[in-house]
Order: C-alpha cells, then sequence, then structure tokens
C-alpha cells in the first residue's frame, strides 16, 4: 500500500491512504511525562495509545463544539441565568451519577 499524499497539520503530519477507509497515521512528540501518563491511562482502560487519543481528541472536540453552541445560544438569547445554570448543573451531575451506577 503506498501513501498517495501527505501534508502537514500544526506540526503533524497526515498521511493520506488509498482503499477503503484505513486510520490516517499522525506522528506528534509528547513531553516524556506525558508519553509515560499516556500510556498508563491506556494500559488501566485495556486500549491501544491510538484509541485512547482518538477518544481524548474526540472528547475535547466535543467539548469545544458544545461551548460554541451555547455561545451562539447566548449571542441570540441573552447569557444564562444563575438558576438555569444551576438546574444544568444538577441535569449534568444526576447523568453522571446514573451512567456511573451503570456499568456497576
Amino acid at each position: 500500500m503506498t501513501i498517495e499524499s501527505q501534508r502537514s497539520d500544526h506540526g503533524a503530519t497526515v498521511s493520506i491512504m488509498p482503499r477503503g477507509a484505513p486510520s490516517p497515521k499522525i506522528s506528534i512528540s509528547l513531553a516524556s511525562d506525558v508519553h509515560i501518563r499516556l500510556v498508563e491511562a491506556a494500559e488501566a482502560e485495556g486500549v491501544t495509545v491510538s484509541a485512547w487519543i482518538g477518544r481524548a481528541a474526540e472528547d475535547r472536540l466535543a467539548i469545544t463544539e458544545g461551548l460554541t453552541l451555547v455561545a451562539e445560544w447566548e449571542a441570540e438569547h441573552g447569557a444564562f441565568t444563575t438558576d438555569e445554570l444551576a438546574r444544568a448543573d444538577e441535569r449534568v451531575r444526576a447523568d453522571l451519577d446514573r451512567s456511573q451506577h451503570k456499568g456497576k
């Protein structure tokens, strides 16, 4: 299998692979302590480092997209009130509690 093209993406090289939908390969640099903690975290969860990083990236993207949506909503409707924020916190905590107890 040959690499069709490469491009730089903020310091990472992304290789575009032909045929099918294989995952793009990237190379990243990490501080030594971050690398050690990353490998330990992946091992503790029983997943590959690639899977762990992929899930972390998905989580971070979801957070960023959510914050963008909140900012857009507030720009149109005004900032959330203290009461609305408190109710949202309660809902999130309840959802987290339910999801944590589900696996036990």
